[in-house]
């Protein structure tokens, strides 16, 4: 195994959790590379098998894109940090694969990170030290913030990650996938338009949220004739408004003064605003990284995993490292905070 290089340790992160294959590379908490290629279909949500196969097909070239633009040899890697958890199967069998190859190739080991942790993680990258995550993305929705040892969970979906919603409104609508980013401009278009707010099932309980009633009444409503502009408007505001009151109420429970957003989600710039009006009122701090580190990608992974190397926590041999597609991220034991 290669001996660590000190205060030259560079770490190369692999995404490939879902939808994303992506390749970053870290070096001090600084960001060398952030390279990435999304498997995405016209009519169809994300097929695990075919999304599998895209990653196996692009990892060679986001790898090699990824060294080019650290302006790096390979050898120059120090440790390879994978989202080995949670995820789709197929595709974080391919990352593992492709992890194991290169880790026995250079003589490295690989961190295992877990991706939901690696959103929070990379707060820390603008300014965060102790927040609450609004962690949104396709499948997961979850208020999460660190206390004894572990991060916590305070606040869920009962049912479908509010990514999922979006996705299952906009595939119902036939625009595709993802949807969350076309849906996000039917509501820009209701707004100029001056299409008034509908009313949708709120549900929320605590810090916990479902969405499966709201996303049978939207399309009872689609297939009354409701315009999507409209629809999606009525969608965003209702929905986003129960993810800031947990996030709000998981601030006052936890007494933390910090909310970073994390997750695909996040891009939303409704779902920005909303959270900045409300840090503003409680007179807390609001983070949320560029976009690019908002969505799947390989430099949160290298960034939480270069945190783990530095801190001694790893397994000692590649082959240790396995997949975990159901990981939850308080199953996680955090040895590298105090």
């Amino acid at each position: 195994m290669k001996s660590i290089k000190n205060g030259k340790n560079i770490v190369l992160g692999i995404e490939c959790t879902a939808h994303t294959f992506g390749v970053g590379i870290a070096r001090k908490g600084k960001f060398l590379a952030n390279v990435r290629d999304m498997y995405t279909t016209e009519k169809e949500g994300i097929v695990p098998l075919k999304a599998a196969e895209h990653h196996v097909s692009k990892a060679l070239k986001i790898y090699s894109e990824a060294l080019n633009k650290a302006k790096i040899n390979e050898y120059d890697i120090t440790a390879i940090a994978l989202s080995n958890a949670p995820g789709l199967s197929p595709c974080l069998l391919a990352g593992l694969r492709f992890a194991r190859e290169k880790a026995e190739k250079l003589g490295v080991p690989i961190i295992p990170v877990n991706h939901c942790i690696a959103h929070l993680e990379i707060g820390q990258s603008i300014g965060a030290k102790d927040p609450v995550l609004l962690y949104v993305s396709g499948a997961n929705t979850q208020i999460i913030a660190y206390a004894y040892g572990k991060y916590r969970v305070f606040g869920e979906t009962l049912d479908l990650g509010v990514g999922n919603l979006l996705d299952k409104i906009a595939r119902y609508a036939k625009l595709g996938f993802p949807g969350g980013p076309k849906i996000e401009q039917q509501a820009l278009e209701a707004k100029k338009d001056n299409l008034h707010y509908i009313e949708l099932p709120y549900s929320i309980k605590g810090m916990d949220v479902s969405f499966s009633g709201i996303q049978t009444k939207a399309q009872q409503l689609f297939d009354k004739g409701i315009s999507l502009e409209q629809l999606s408007f009525s969608l965003q505001e209702t929905v986003f408004a129960m993810l800031v009151e947990a996030a709000e109420r998981a601030l006052a429970h936890t007494g933390k003064k910090e909310l970073v957003l994390g997750g695909g989600v996040a891009c939303n710039s409704r779902l920005q605003e909303m959270c900045k009006i409300m840090c503003k009122e409680r007179g807390a701090k609001f983070f949320c990284p560029a976009k690019e580190f908002l969505v799947d990608n390989g430099a949160m992974i290298a960034y939480t995993g270069e945190i783990m190397f530095n801190a001694g926590d790893y397994p000692k041999s590649p082959e240790e490292v396995d997949i975990k597609p159901r990981q939850r991220t308080d199953d996680v034991q955090i040895n590298w905070r105090k």
